[in-house]
């Protein structure tokens, strides 16, 4: 069935890692299993669109996920194209197999518990890098900004007298998002703090590394990782945790979506409505738990 010249292929025209080949190949003979012994089909020639929605059909009543049904139909439509180039098959039968919808994943958000533990109990480190890191979780919760944006802050966007930051969101647009007396005190001695490293005069950012450079993605992520791990089980804890947060809080204390979706920086309420979900979700879960006729009581 060229199964061989098939991953010869993948190792050696498309740089595919042994891990990758390994995760192919077992699709691949898990499929043909199927063929051969649920269809009585040993030929891959011989499969029609319908045999491999049988297929689909089959791993999802064993209960599989329909993210892993749709890795498998992608091994399936990688090889037949494969063999349709190679010129073994005049037609490919995967045209006509749509793949499963995936569930929708409501976006993550840390508890407004932790977070206070965060910012209250937490010890961060003494000097620029613990203010930094401070500051860092401070600024993406209290605005919901995104990690780019927030590397690209710099001090002049902050507007001291009116309690605002100016936010460079995607497309080049721009929006002001309110912040608390707090955070502006805070991050007025963070600037003091920032004179101190070297060559900072000559750079514009705000956030700077301990030698005086810009801030990059991964050291954020790091960041927000290592801080949030203190306080939260959740595995999905990067930066972007804290601006589902900012938007799921906000909802849950009744503020409207249009502002919601003006502080985030949305450009559809479509991406904002997420949240009310989120906010949904909780209150199902509270009316579950308190109300009588949830629990089946007279």
């Amino acid at each position: 069935m060229k199964l061989e010249s098939f991953f010869q292929y993948l190792e050696f025209e498309k740089r595919f890692s042994i891990h990758t080949i390994t995760a192919y190949r077992k699709d691949l003979q898990q499929f043909m299993e199927y063929l051969s012994k649920a269809l009585g089909i040993d030929q891959m020639q011989e499969v029609r669109h319908s045999h491999i929605r049988s297929f689909m059909v089959e791993l999802i009543t064993e209960g599989r996920e329909a993210r892993t049904v749709n890795r498998k139909l992608s091994t399936i439509k990688a090889y037949y194209r494969f063999l349709l180039r190679r010129g073994h098959l005049a037609e490919d039968p995967t045209l006509k197999v749509s793949a499963p919808k995936l569930p929708k994943r409501l976006p993550g958000a840390v508890r407004k518990e932790a977070l206070q533990i965060l910012f209250s109990e937490v010890t961060f480190p003494e000097g620029y890098e613990g203010k930094r890191d401070r500051l860092v979780l401070e600024l993406l919760y209290a605005t919901g900004m995104r990690r780019s944006e927030l590397i690209a802050l710099r001090p002049e966007d902050f507007n001291w007298a009116q309690q605002e930051i100016l936010i460079r969101g995607k497309g080049g647009k721009e929006r002001l998002v309110p912040i608390g007396k707090s955070l502006v005190l805070e991050v007025q001695d963070f600037l003091r703090w920032r004179e101190e490293l070297p060559g900072a005069n000559k750079q514009k950012l705000l956030l700077l590394t301990a030698k005086g450079k810009p801030m990059y993605p991964k050291l954020v992520y790091n960041i927000v990782r290592k801080y949030l791990s203190a306080v939260s089980p959740d595995e999905r804890l990067g930066p972007h945790a804290l601006r589902h947060s900012f938007a799921t809080h906000l909802s849950e204390n009744g503020a409207e979506l249009n502002a919601i979706k003006a502080l985030l920086g949305h450009s559809s309420l479509a991406s904002t409505q997420v949240y009310t979900h989120n906010s949904v979700e909780r209150l199902r879960a509270v009316y579950q738990q308190a109300h009588p006729n949830a629990k089946g009581e007279d």
